[in-house]
């Protein structure tokens, strides 16, 4: 069984982290330095990001992958995104990836680049089967608030469980900073017949530029204990990072104690994050 898969199956809850290849110029060995610190936090796993419209970096995202699975004997899940694929790229996609030993995918829709049109693939539900068919085993993507573009929380449930029909074996979620958010998401997902895992996003806030980007790109809510955190360390940055990370561990607690699938961190290539997280989860007894 694919050790992903077996995590579910575990007596903890599963633990993750994400990262993505480094930016610009920047070689595998950046990536390398990233994934060594985020692993010292000793995820179930760690999944590696592409660059929107699959340009930029995305190359490296199998590359980090392996690397995360070949030197540091951690899963590695690379992102693959669709909307802009053909089906021959998609064909040498996988290719690659089964070369470097990367049997994980998260599929996802993707951004398309500016002045591009969608290609062989809309969604990412018509890419699970194609990876499935070759072997893989493959994430999406949730969102328990609704994704950007989707104004109905009833279709949001229906593409949920559509890509669970096409053969995804676990979702992630998109980030939340409002538990119960989720809590209403899952009751929803249970309602309408998901049953595969459903592993929480949490992403830290570490400034109010960054947060506010978030919340436009993301469609999250921002309650109000982050408002008040805002507010208080609007002139402290350090503080206001640290703050960040303290509501984050805090979200990860609650939902350990809600009996949640699974546990990921969008850590941005910052160790110290992946690090606080683990140690929360693990002072509550929630990691080994």
């Amino acid at each position: 069984m694919n050790p992903i898969l077996r995590a579910f199956e575990g007596p903890s809850v599963p633990f993750s982290v994400e990262m993505f290849p480094p930016k610009g110029q920047l070689t595998l060995d950046a990536a390398r330095l990233a994934a060594q610190g985020v692993a010292a936090a000793r995820p179930d796993f760690i999944s590696v990001t592409c660059s929107a419209g699959g340009s930029g970096n995305s190359s490296q995202t199998v590359d980090i992958a392996a690397l995360v699975q070949d030197e540091l004997s951690v899963p590695g899940v690379a992102h693959l995104t669709c909307v802009s694929a053909t089906c021959q790229s998609l064909d040498e996609e996988m290719e690659r990836m089964r070369a470097a030993g990367v049997n994980t995918v998260l599929a996802l829709r993707g951004d398309l680049a500016p002045g591009c049109q969608p290609q062989d693939f809309h969604l990412a539900k018509d890419l699970i089967p194609i990876l499935k068919e070759r072997g893989f085993t493959v994430a999406a993507a949730a969102y328990p608030e609704g994704h950007i573009s989707c104004l109905d929380p009833r279709e949001n449930i229906r593409h949920l469980k559509e890509k669970q029909d096409a053969g995804a074996d676990f979702f992630i979620t998109q980030l939340f900073f409002d538990n119960n958010a989720f809590f209403r998401f899952r009751e929803q997902a249970q309602a309408a017949g998901v049953t595969i895992p459903i592993v929480c996003g949490v992403m830290p806030f570490l400034g109010k530029g960054q947060i506010q980007r978030m919340i436009f790109m993301c469609g999250s809510s921002l309650p109000s204990a982050i408002i008040k955190l805002l507010a208080k360390y609007e002139d402290n940055p350090e503080a206001l990072r640290q703050a960040g990370i303290r509501y984050a561990c805090e979200q990860l607690v609650e939902l350990a104690r809600q009996q949640v699938d699974g546990l990921h961190v969008y850590a941005m290539n910052q160790p110290d994050i992946a690090l606080a997280a683990a140690e929360a989860l693990r002072a509550e007894g929630f990691r080994p």
